[in-house]
C-alpha cells in the first residue's frame, strides 16, 4: 500500500512539474513549466502561478499581443552543511510558462508574489 502510494505521489509530482517541449537547439537549457490556475472573466482574467522559492528578482513577465510568457530560474536550494540529498521533487533550473490570453489586447494591471505563487491580474484594454 505505501508502494502505491508513492507511485501515486511521483505522478501526481510529473504531472504539476512537466518539463516543457525541448527547443530545436538542443544547446539551449531545459526548462520546466511551473503548474497555473487561470480565472477568466469578460474584462479581466488573473493567473496564479506555482513558484516556490523563486524571488521576483529571478522571474520575468512579458505579454505579447494575446501571449503571456513567464520565465525565469529557480536555484538549487542551499542544504544544511552536513546533510545529503534524499528527495528532490520541487524543480529547479529556469523554466517558462506560456499562456494564451483570449481574443484582443491586455494590460497587466497588477502582480504580486505570495506565499509562493505569483499573481498576475490582466484586463483587457478599451
Amino acid at each position: 500500500e505505501a508502494v502505491d502510494m508513492l507511485d501515486q505521489a511521483d505522478r501526481l509530482q510529473r504531472q504539476f512539474f512537466r518539463l516543457a517541449a525541448q527547443p530545436a537547439d538542443r544547446r539551449a537549457l531545459p526548462r520546466w513549466e511551473p503548474p497555473v490556475d487561470v480565472y477568466a472573466g469578460t474584462e479581466e482574467v488573473l493567473v496564479e502561478v506555482a513558484l516556490p522559492g523563486v524571488p521576483a528578482e529571478r522571474m520575468e513577465i512579458l505579454l505579447d499581443g494575446t501571449e503571456l510568457v513567464v520565465r525565469g530560474e529557480r536555484a538549487l536550494p542551499n542544504r544544511p552543511a552536513g546533510t545529503a540529498l534524499q528527495r528532490l521533487e520541487i524543480p529547479y533550473g529556469h523554466f517558462e510558462r506560456r499562456l494564451v490570453l483570449g481574443p484582443g489586447q491586455w494590460d497587466l494591471v497588477d502582480r504580486r508574489l505570495a506565499d509562493g505563487c505569483l499573481q498576475l491580474l490582466l484586463a483587457r484594454r478599451r
